[in-house]
């Protein structure tokens, strides 16, 4: 999704200066990366939870006497292994949870001299509470204007905010007061994302499409890259949604939504069969500029309903000889003939993948003894 958003902006930007220099990205050596440090941290304690390619927690309440005399000394010497070893300048925000520990990566580490900063409970007040609510974390642009209708335009405003005022945003409402005043009981949790609850992907055009069959295309690449990933999990799911915009913010064009399928499946034409339908019902034929696509609510694939009027079994073969031979030889190596039209956008997709080292990363230390 980030990559999508960073894209329309890159598109936006073009459009005000021509000249702009684009340099590609090269995710394949993020991701890489992102798995070595990992792995860095993972010898300083066997509890760490990847919160995203650039960001991890990890709780060092049980190895800290290993590594230095406090926090911060063994905070260093993990910043400076990882430095030497990948190049990359690690920044830290340290808290007795996670919610502190991320608060402090994002609002003051990034900003201090050498990355790094020990955030306590009841220093809120002092370091966090003067941001404007825009600045924290779990506070998007919508909840944003809602809250400024309410008179509260900085992070102490809502932390100081009895909790039944914000009640009307049902769980959301407590969960960004609980943010607000550093209270979380979650644990750091190495196994958080081995149960997948969706398989999606998006992705922002290189230019407005304005014609049915070009994103018909489109859509259909995306099944394909979506089915794929959720056979190779040995998965399959019955919820399918899609998302659609146009290229103008200030004059917001699309729609999203999602359908319950008659049985779970991973096969792609089916899934793309009810996309398909879901686009005609509700495309308002205005230009689309971004496109995402997503299957949920998902089972193990090992047994699946049979159909006396549907050649499933054939449908499977020919997504197990794809499968078998972009295992081989790549993921381009075979491609629907319409993946290879001036709409398709899986080649150019895939050499930005291949073709792609970070300069900055963060982590969150926490888990420490509570004051």
């Amino acid at each position: 999704m980030a990559n999508s958003i960073v894209s329309s902006l890159v598109w936006q930007a073009l459009k005000k200066c021509p000249n702009l220099v684009i340099v590609r990205p090269h995710m394949q050596q993020y991701i890489q990366v992102s798995m070595q440090i990992t792995s860095i941290l993972e010898s300083y304690s066997d509890v760490v939870e990847p919160y995203s390619i650039d960001e991890l927690f990890i709780d060092c309440s049980g190895s800290l006497h290993l590594f230095g005399n406090s926090i911060i000394e063994m905070t260093k010497l993990i910043q400076t292994r990882i430095m030497s070893e990948t190049g990359i300048y690690e920044r830290a925000g340290i808290g007795e949870n996670k919610v502190i520990a991320k608060l402090c990566c994002d609002m003051i580490s990034k900003k201090n001299a050498n990355g790094i900063f020990y955030l306590k409970k009841d220093e809120l007040g002092q370091h966090i509470w003067n941001h404007p609510i825009r600045d924290m974390w779990g506070i998007g642009s919508r909840m944003e204007k809602h809250l400024l209708r309410l008179g509260i335009r900085t992070i102490g405003d809502l932390a100081k905010t009895p909790i039944k005022r914000l009640s009307k945003w049902g769980v959301n409402g407590q969960v960004i007061w609980r943010v607000d005043n550093g209270i979380d009981d979650s644990p750091v949790t190495p196994r958080t994302h081995s149960q997948q609850k969706v398989i999606g992907n998006g992705m922002t055009l290189p230019k407005v499409y304005r014609e049915a069959w070009e994103i018909e295309v489109v859509l259909l690449d995306l099944c394909s890259q979506i089915c794929r990933r959720t056979r190779e999990k040995g998965l399959m799911g019955s919820v399918v949604s899609m998302g659609l915009s146009g290229a103008d913010w200030d004059n917001p064009t699309g729609f999203s939504r999602q359908m319950k399928l008659g049985d779970p499946t991973n096969v792609t034409v089916d899934v793309f069969s009810a996309i398909k339908k879901w686009f005609y019902t509700h495309w308002d034929r205005m230009p689309v500029r971004r496109l995402s696509v997503a299957i949920s609510n998902l089972i193990i694939a090992d047994t699946y309903q049979l159909s006396m009027f549907d050649d499933a079994e054939k449908k499977r073969a020919v997504d197990k000889v794809m499968d078998d031979i972009k295992d081989r030889f790549g993921e381009v190596s075979i491609l629907r003939a319409s993946s290879l039209t001036s709409a398709g956008q899986a080649k150019d997709r895939n050499s930005k993948l291949m073709n792609q080292k970070g300069s900055t990363a963060a982590w969150c230390l926490c888990g420490l003894p509570k004051r």
